[in-house]
């Protein structure tokens, strides 16, 4: 009987394939593997890159300050995303606001309700009450003064 310790390149290819797969749903400190890196994995790389280099081969003032630049760009993305959604659950919340004491016609997966908006939630993910149901605010076809 053979017995070889080396993997062919096919079984060698299939193992790689197993193993990424694999990696791929462990958690690490909490955070699961992504193809994406956030300014947390930006910083973490700064500082390796800053705590690893060379003190006769210093890293170039020009690099450093180029990789600043997209941090702080990074940043302020970050920042005005966040702004955006602040600013667009609030515009929701108005516009559920808006209906009370309204009569509204609701599609609710294909069903015609309608009635007088007795209540709203605020939030993310606003809702109205009609007929003592509440409905997403993505069901509202026709509002109507009252």
């Amino acid at each position: 009987m053979d017995f070889s310790a080396t993997l062919s390149p096919s079984e060698k290819m299939q193992t790689n394939l197993e193993v990424d797969r694999f990696n791929k749903t462990l958690t690490v400190n909490g955070r699961k593997a992504s193809q994406e890196l956030g300014k947390d994995d930006f910083l973490k790389l700064l500082m390796a890159q800053l705590t690893h280099q060379d003190p006769t081969e210093p890293m170039d003032n020009s690099q450093f300050i180029a990789q600043m630049a997209q941090f702080s760009s990074l940043e302020q993305m970050y920042n005005v995303s966040s702004g955006f959604n602040k600013m667009a659950s609030i515009m929701q919340s108005n516009e559920a606001a808006s209906t009370l004491g309204k009569v509204v016609d609701l599609d609710v997966e294909g069903e015609k309700v309608s009635g007088v908006v007795e209540g709203f939630t605020r939030g993310e993910n606003p809702q109205i009450q009609v007929n003592g149901n509440f409905y997403k605010m993505d069901y509202v076809r026709a509002v109507y003064s009252n």
